[in-house]
This record gives structure tokens, C-alpha cells and sequence, in this order.
């Protein structure tokens, strides 16, 4: 039920003492943060971790669930993932830059809010800064007075997007220029900012002072100008990466903060700061109990806000002797619907499938999370054909399946949670309790949605389940644990005419605001494609089937075929058992049921590795490991100077090769760059390909690597092979060598 404020205390500050709100039975709710009175044992720790609510602009970013992500600058037009900062400023050249499109699909797709990349860590700003001329203001594109944040803004605004930016705190072009102020050890002295620029005044007459160095007053000088003359940011978002460090380079975060809340007080503070935490990972995985009212040894104000990878971060067992506050910090799920931040190109670069992006809304968005999706737009300054396919056809499933409350003229046994309102609950007598919802007449369901009152109750519910009544018999179809923001429980379709929530666990007695129920037209499965151990493709549908071909694959649905690439339709291959490639092949695979098409599977299949031998500088015997056909399985090099390491594959005979595919460990090791040399004798060596592999630490997924041109040869050798960031080995679980058409 709904409870009156009788009285509120505002904190003056963030991190000063927390906003305690006091309700009619003097239960005390903190905003955003609680202090851990001293004495309490871990019971009442626990119930208090139950009475932290999210801020105001944390709410705000709650409701907007889905969010679009543009990564878009130099790197587009050299093929990086990460500049150097030495690049030419004229590299930059979009020629007819379209945000409209951007924001138009990003709108057909569900976004509600949109965060642009406005400088990486190569240093190089997307909008007129007065602060550097390493910017649009040197790139011929509009003949140096382009903005593609303007723009964007404009955008947004046209089609009602939020925006928000993405200031990259490294900067590589500060760092390596000779006059760069980024780690020069500049006096830490008061500076008023923003600083004056002779013929480029501000609107905005406020200054602030802040005690900083150079490089922090120039941070401050470009987060003024974000945000201040591009209408309401509603995020800020700073990356934790850093290219090259050493630098001696510190971060005044606490001015920097301070800034933000005072010129933008809606906008949400990602990554090294107080109100979005990063998800763990750039995969697009998510945790079954995302709890976001986490346990801290020290105030908010003291801690360092490290990157939270585990799989439980906030469970009761992370709450002990040394929890001393608690502290309201949701998770933001981030990839890209590309294998890359960055455009590349067209051709080899993969795009996530429509089922693969809505798995990751539903289980992100529907986990207690919010789903910031990538989009790179390509060198025309649009997102490219396949990227726009996929969000339309996105955004087409959310609003089929969530656009309808199958729940409507139901009724329940508890008051409030099919009113609508999320500002009205239903309060539980005690920690475990259940409720039922009667349907009129009965409906095919899929999914059940459950929101808690995190407004104003928090976050408890920590277990629970959902039964269906089907021909009058009640049946279990799903089980969660956390509930906080949005439930989505996924299960097979029932036809039932009542539904029942059970909640078994809850740190306070729950407070449900809301639940509907809906159902997901689902199409035909996706078709996985892999190979036995004697070299045969197999196919088969849905999460059952193992690509090592040890489980049994369901063929349920018809699977169709090609191994040229092109798009299979019902007149290609019909798969009916396993196929012999003994060159490998490029392979894309679809079911097809009663003339509705699946998604499209693609796997690059290389050449039979029955025979080789691999070695790597140090004679290592695990290197067979790459050849095995287990990804469990792994190589990893020697500690040595980056650089320094080789592997070598032994194809035993020449062949026409036109590429390889790399698979990571994310365990065993890791590859970002790399050098290709061939040879056909083992002696005289040729060097015919270099590259790197974005992101590849925390999106560790096959990458696929095309020549540009074929080559014979019996001797593979990947070389200058070089770890990413703070890694001293290099590794991989399997590579495989494509042959060219025509062996």
C-alpha cells in the first residue's frame, strides 16, 4: 500500500548524509546511500540494504531501459579499435554526416536515450572545442566548422531522445604531443573555470574554481563546454581504460563530479563515479541476481569505485564484518551489435542477429540492468544497412510482445499491482508471501513481468517463482532470484487462465508495484553450426545442441544451407546429416518453418587441422592446443617482453589460404595485435598481413581475419603477437587457417 511522508531530510550533497526520508511507522529510507550504524549484525545489515532507494536521475535512467551508444571518430577511418593519438586530424572526413538516420532507427528500435562518444582516448573532439585544435575544427569535413555533437543534439531533440556524452579521461594525443598537458606534472593550483578564450564566449556567465593540475583544468574546460552549450545532458560516461600507463597522471574525479552535478543535476555519472556501475563485461552477458544496493567498507566519498566482474557482488554472503555503508549503484549492460566499438568495414566484420540483441533486452533490461547497445556509424556518417535491419526488427518484437498487457480485466487477490501506477504497491505481510492474478477467459502467455516499488521501498525480493494455471491443475513455469526494477521471466507458451507469484526470499518484507504478462511470437530457433571431431559439419537448432557434436541436435525445424555465403533460402542445401568439407568452408545456415525464416547463422569453417603441429617461441608442447577443436582447451605463452612471442603452424602441405579465425581463452589468454608471415619452406618467410583485435579482453569471441589477398602457403606464423593492457602472455583456445576458393 501507499504510505504518506510524514517527514524528509534533504542531504546537502551526493556524499554528505545520505537523504533520509521517515515514514508513518518510522521506518527510515536512505537515498542512493545508508550508513551501517555501529553494532548492527548481519541481519540488520541486510534490512537495511532493503531500505536504500536510487536516486532521482537514477530512476530516470531506469525508465528509459534501452540506450543507443555511438562510437564514431578517427578510428572509423583507420580501421582501429584504439588510436594512437598521432593521427592526422584530417582523417575525419564524413562527408554527408545523417544523425537524423541515427536517432530515427535508434527511435524505431525502443531507445529512449542516446550516449555519444564525443572524444576517445586517441584525444581527438567531436565537437568545436576551444581547448585543442585536435578536432573537427581541423578536419576539412564542412571545411573545419562541422559539430557532430551539434548535430546529434539536434537530433535527439527532433526525434525525443535524452542525450548524454562519452569523454574519454585518457587522451593519447595529450600525452604524445610535445606540448601535451596530460602526466607534464603541472602544479595542482586554484584555476577558475571554464578559462576565457579570446572570441569564443560563453552564454553561460558561471565559474567555478577547482584546485587542479593542467590536464584537469582541461578536462573541465571541455566538460564545461558539454555541458553547457548542447541543451540537457542526462549521462556522462567515463571510461576506466587506459592505452599507455605510467604517465603519472591523476584524476581529480571529486571536481569533476562536482561540475557535473552542478551544471547537469538529471545526468547519471557512469563508470568511476557514484551512480552507474559497468556490468562486468562487453559481451552482453548478464547476472541471474543483479542486486544493485551494494556493500562498501568505507563511504561513498573515500571509495574508488572498482570495476565489479564478479558473478555475485552483492549476495547476503558479500555482506559482513567490514560493510560499513550501503550504497544504491545499478548495473549498465554495454556492447555493440558489431564485433568492434568501431566501424570497420562491411565485409568481415560480424553483426549481431535481431534474436541475439533481443535475448540481451529481455535479459538485461528484464534483469534488473539497462541495455546500452553500440551502434557504429560507418564512414558515410550513417549506420550501415545490416546495423539498420536489425534495429528496425528489433524494435518491431519489443512493441509486439510488450506493447500488450495480457493481463488487462484480470484481477488480483492483493491491491495495486495491475493498476498501472508504480507509485502505488502492494506491501507483503512478511518475507514470504504470494499472490494470484485471474485472468477472464484463457491466454497463451510466455513472458511475466514483475517490478518492485524501488521508488520507495528499495530493492528485496532476492528468490521467487511463477506458477500458471493450466486446466485447472497449477503449474511451475519459471523461477527467478532478484526482482528490483523489471523481471522478465522467459518459458515456454501455456495456455492459462490464472497466474501465481511465490516469494520465497526477501531481505524486507517485498513491495510489488506492477505485473503484466505477454507473449513473444518467437521465430524459428537459430540454427548452430559447428564440426565433429572427425572434421563433419553438423547443424541443429536451440540451446540444446553442442557445436562439438557431442549432444544430440534437434532437427525439429527444416535447416537450409550454403557454403559460399550467400543468403540461404528455401532452394539451398537442406541439411539432413552431417556434411564432409574437407576444405572448410564459409557457411551460413537458417531454419525455414511453414515459410517463416529464422535468423541467419555464420561460421567460418577452416581447413581439417588432422596432422599439423604448432610451436610457439618457446618450444611449448601445449600449442597443440590451438589445433584440438576444444575451446576449453588452451595455449599460452611464456612471461615475456610483449612483442617478442610467435606461433607457428605446420599445415604439413600447401595451400591457397585467404585468412584464419582466432578464439580467445578468457582465462588462458589473450591476443590484441598481431603480424601474418607465410612461408612454404619453413627458411624464407613473407610478411602479408597485420592487424588487432578490438576489445578482445572483455568480448572474448571468435574473430575472423580476411587477407586482402590469397596466398599459398604450408607454414602459418602469427607474430609480434602482443597482450592487451596489462598482460604479459599471450594465448588462444583455437585458431583455424580458411582456405581460398579454387585448392
Amino acid at each position: 500500500m501507499k504510505i504518506q511522508i510524514i517527514c524528509l531530510i534533504f542531504a546537502a550533497c551526493l556524499f554528505a548524509l545520505p537523504a533520509v526520508f521517515c515514514f508513518g511507522n518510522s521506518d527510515p529510507y536512505f537515498i542512493q546511500s545508508a550508513k551501517v550504524p555501529d553494532g548492527f549484525s548481519h541481519a540488520q545489515k541486510v534490512e537495511l540494504s532493503g531500505r536504500v532507494l536510487p536516486h532521482p536521475r537514477q530512476l530516470k535512467w531506469f525508465e528509459d531501459e534501452f540506450l543507443g551508444f555511438i562510437h564514431y571518430g578517427p578510428n572509423t577511418y583507420t580501421g582501429r579499435e584504439w588510436g594512437t593519438g598521432t593521427e592526422s586530424a584530417v582523417v575525419f572526413n564524413p562527408g554527408d554526416l545523417d544523425t537524423d538516420q541515427w536517432c530515427e532507427l535508434m527511435k524505431a528500435a525502443g531507445m529512449k536515450r542516446v550516449v555519444m562518444v564525443v572524444k576517445h582516448h586517441e584525444g581527438y573532439c567531436l565537437w568545436q572545442t576551444r581547448y585543442t585544435d585536435h578536432s573537427v575544427a581541423s578536419s576539412p569535413w564542412r571545411d573545419g566548422r562541422g559539430d557532430v555533437l551539434r548535430d546529434l543534439a539536434q537530433s535527439c531533440e527532433k526525434y525525443g531522445l535524452r542525450l548524454g556524452v562519452y569523454l574519454s579521461p585518457a587522451d593519447l594525443y595529450q600525452i604524445e604531443s610535445p606540448n601535451g598537458n596530460y602526466g607534464n606534472k603541472s602544479e595542482y593550483t586554484e584555476r577558475v573555470i571554464p578559462r576565457p578564450v579570446e572570441g569564443r564566449p560563453f552564454a553561460d556567465q558561471r565559474t567555478y574554481t577547482y584546485t587542479v593540475d593542467d590536464y584537469n583544468e582541461y578536462f573541465l574546460n571541455q566538460l564545461f563546454e558539454l555541458l553547457t552549450e548542447y541543451g540537457p545532458m542526462y549521462e556522462v560516461w567515463f571510461d576506466g581504460a587506459h592505452p599507455k600507463p605510467g604517465t603519472g597522471q591523476t584524476y581529480t574525479y571529486d571536481a569533476w563530479f562536482d561540475l557535473i552535478h552542478k551544471l547537469a543535476p538529471d545526468a547519471v555519472i557512469f563508470g568511476k563515479g557514484p551512480d552507474i556501475r559497468w556490468c562486468g563485461n562487453e559481451g552482453g552477458s548478464t547476472r541471474n541476481d543483479e542486486y544493485n544496493v551494494l556493500p562498501l567498507p568505507v563511504a561513498p566519498a573515500d571509495y574508488h569505485w572498482p570495476d565489479k566482474t564478479d558473478g555475485n557482488i552483492a549476495g547476503r554472503n558479500r555482506i559482513g564484518e567490514t560493510t560499513r555503508y550501503f550504497h544504491y549503484y545499478p548495473a549498465e549492460t554495454n556492447t555493440s551489435i558489431r564485433h568492434g566499438w568501431f566501424w570497420r568495414n562491411d565485409h568481415e566484420q560480424q553483426v549481431r542477429s535481431a534474436d541475439d540483441v533481443f535475448d540481451i533486452y529481455e535479459r538485461s533490461v528484464g534483469g534488473n540492468s539497462v541495455f546500452l547497445l553500440n551502434i557504429p556509424p560507418n564512414t558515410e556518417g550513417k549506420f550501415s544497412p545490416r546495423d539498420a535491419e536489425v534495429l528496425r526488427e528489433v524494435g518491431r518484437r519489443i512493441n509486439a510482445t510488450y506493447g500488450t498487457n495480457l493481463l488487462a480485466n484480470s484481477r488480483a487477490t492483493v491491491e495495486h499491482v495491475l493498476d498501472g501506477n508504480t507509485d502505488t504497491w502492494w506491501q507483503a505481510p512478511s518475507n514470504e508471501a504470494s499472490f494470484e492474478v485471474i485472468l477472464p477467459e484463457k491466454r497463451t502467455v510466455n513472458r511475466f513481468m514483475i517490478c518492485e516499488a524501488i521508488a520507495h521501498r528499495g530493492e528485496r525480493i532476492e528468490a521467487h517463482y511463477l506458477e500458471a494455471r493450466v486446466d485447472g491443475r497449477w503449474v511451475r513455469v519459471a523461477e527467478g532470484k532478484t526482482v528490483g526494477y523489471k523481471r522478465i521471466l522467459r518459458f515456454s507458451s501455456v495456455n492459462a487462465d490464472a497466474f501465481r507469484v511465490t516469494i520465497t526470499q526477501s531481505r524486507l518484507a517485498p513491495s510489488v508495484a506492477h505485473v503484466s504478462a505477454h507473449y513473444y511470437d518467437e521465430p524459428p530457433k537459430p540454427v548452430i553450426v559447428g564440426r565433429t571431431s572427425e572434421g563433419l559439419l553438423t547443424m541443429g537448432v536451440g540451446s540444446t545442441f553442442s557445436w562439438l557434436g557431442q549432444q544430440r541436435p534437434d532437427q525439429s525445424q527444416d535447416i537450409y544451407f550454403t557454403l559460399d555465403g550467400s543468403t540461404p533460402t528455401s532452394d539451398s542445401l537442406c541439411y539432413e546429416g552431417p556434411v564432409s568439407l574437407p576444405l572448410g568452408g564459409h557457411v551460413r545456415a537458417r531454419a525455414i518453418v511453414r515459410g517463416r525464416h529464422g535468423a541467419v547463422s555464420e561460421i567460418r569453417l577452416g581447413i581439417p587441422r588432422n596432422g599439423w603441429t604448432a610451436r610457439d617461441t618457446d618450444g611449448r608442447r601445449d600449442t597443440l592446443r590451438v589445433l584440438d577443436g576444444d575451446p576449453q582447451s588452451h595455449w599460452s605463452s611464456g612471461q615475456a617482453e610483449s612483442g617478442t612471442q610467435s606461433l607457428t603452424i605446420d599445415m604439413k602441405q600447401d595451400y591457397s589460404i585467404s585468412g584464419f579465425t582466432y578464439l580467445p581463452h578468457p582465462t588462458g589468454g589473450f591476443i590484441e595485435s598481431y603480424e601474418v608471415h607465410i612461408s612454404r619452406d619453413g627458411d624464407t618467410w613473407q610478411a602479408i598481413h597485420q592487424g588487432s583485435f578490438g576489445n578482445i579482453r572483455n568480448d572474448p569471441i571468435q574473430r575472423i581475419v580476411l587477407f586482402d589477398e590469397h596466398a599459398a602457403a604450408r607454414y602459418v606464423k602469427l607474430t609480434n603477437l602482443r597482450a592487451p593492457g596489462g598482460l604479459s602472455r599471450v594465448g588462444a583456445a583455437e585458431i583455424e587457417i580458411l582456405a581460398a576458393k579454387g585448392n
